[in-house]
């Protein structure tokens, strides 16, 4: 693992009801472990519902909602999957507004398996080197993006990796971007 220190750095955690469950707490366990700080941002307040693959799977709590989450507080953003997760996410103009301040900001974003989905929506891959879930390739094409079969990929602060099976590499990228990144 990486020896990059993300002391003093907040990190959000974009997610809602269908996340995949080792997409979320993996990536936060590896935050945490490099010293950041890592909130929890979702659509509405309590919980929200992991899944592990079809089968549900913990409960997490949410530490603050979009409404009031601002991009502004935070160093950096993790998209987890799922495939519930993402496709409901595209669908909140808010969880898009607060994608698109980081994108514009020049924040790191990290993304793994279908959560790279709302990066379309809210106008982040045009131009981007980029990797998903197999399913996302003609997706994120269309929406202009370069998309590739690999491991992970970082591209100017985009960093994606393809399943849960990445997780190891993409944790380690996440953190070098977020551990680069300028001040907010």
């Amino acid at each position: 693992m990486t020896s990059h220190s993300l002391n003093g750095k907040t990190i959000a955690v974009l997610a809602t009801d269908g996340f995949e469950q080792v997409e979320l707490t993996e990536p936060v366990a590896a935050l945490k472990a490099a010293g950041a700080r890592v909130v929890i941002v979702a659509p509405k307040s309590g919980t929200i519902q992991g899944f592990n693959h079809h089968d549900k799977g913990d409960m997490t709590p949410v530490d603050t909602t979009l409404d009031d989450a601002s991009a502004g507080d935070y160093d950096g953003l993790v998209l987890p999957g799922g495939v519930i997760n993402p496709d409901a996410l595209r669908l909140e103009e808010a969880a898009l507004s607060f994608i698109r301040a980081f994108t514009e900001a020049g924040k790191p974003i990290a993304a793994i398996c279908h959560g790279p989905w709302t990066l379309i929506n809210a106008g982040a891959v045009s131009g981007r080197r980029i990797t998903s879930w197999p399913s996302l390739e003609v997706d994120l094409r269309n929406a202009g993006a370069e998309w590739v079969d690999e491991e992970v990929v970082v591209d100017q602060g985009l960093v994606t990796s393809r399943k849960p099976d990445d997780l190891p590499a993409f944790c380690e990228k996440m953190i070098e971007a977020f551990a680069e990144s300028r001040e907010g």
